[in-house]
């Protein structure tokens, strides 16, 4: 039986410090996950973690590029069982939102991703989504279901209200009293840019 090859090896130590970190900074948050801890539990050492992802900042941005490519993965797939284009935007934008209940992306994609890393509108996943908003904006456009708009100024504003959305029901005191409010606001947000028929 052939060894495993570098690279593979790489991507298993990469995959057992991303588990380990999400698992801790889900239970213990960021600035309560230890380091030692952390890449003990994974089986692996600190220079593991050094050389692939930098410094514990650096293990958070994997961990919530790639929590936040789930949620846009899961969005999508809720957004295909909606009727119309029009409807999975607005099934999409409300996934995202309601995602921010999920123990998970709140602690550590929408309350200390933004603490640590800064921006989310600047993170690489966001612009992901960005893109996925800007072709639907264009589709719509296409068929004339819009009222004329800038592609860019119209996803980006999109975008930001579903983020700002979800990291207000996040970081409220009842987020599952707040979801249907924030989901509501972004629908009607929306809807003001369709054409009048």
């Amino acid at each position: 039986m052939a060894g495993k090859t570098r690279t593979a090896m790489m991507e298993e130590t990469r995959g057992k410090l991303l588990a380990s970190a999400r698992k801790s900074f889900a239970e213990h948050g960021f600035a309560a996950t230890s380091m030692d801890d952390l890449t003990a539990a994974a089986g692996l050492t600190r220079g593991a973690l050094y050389h692939n992802f930098g410094d514990k900042k650096g293990l958070l941005a994997a961990v919530v590029d790639q929590i936040d490519a789930e949620m846009a993965a899961r969005a999508r797939n809720l957004g295909a069982l909606a009727g119309t284009l029009w409807d999975r935007l607005l099934a999409e934008g409300c996934a995202y939102i309601e995602m921010a209940l999920d123990p998970e992306v709140q602690r550590i994609v929408l309350l200390d991703g933004p603490a640590v890393l800064g921006d989310p509108s600047q993170w690489p996943s966001q612009n992901r989504c960005l893109d996925a908003t800007r072709d639907a904006v264009r589709q719509l456009l296409d068929a004339d279901l819009l009222r004329p708009v800038d592609v860019e100024a119209a996803s980006r504003l999109l975008n930001g209200a579903a983020l700002n959305a979800a990291l207000w029901v996040a970081a409220c005191e009842k987020p599952a009293q707040t979801l249907p409010k924030a989901q509501e606001a972004f629908r009607l947000l929306a809807e003001g840019l369709l054409t009048e028929r």
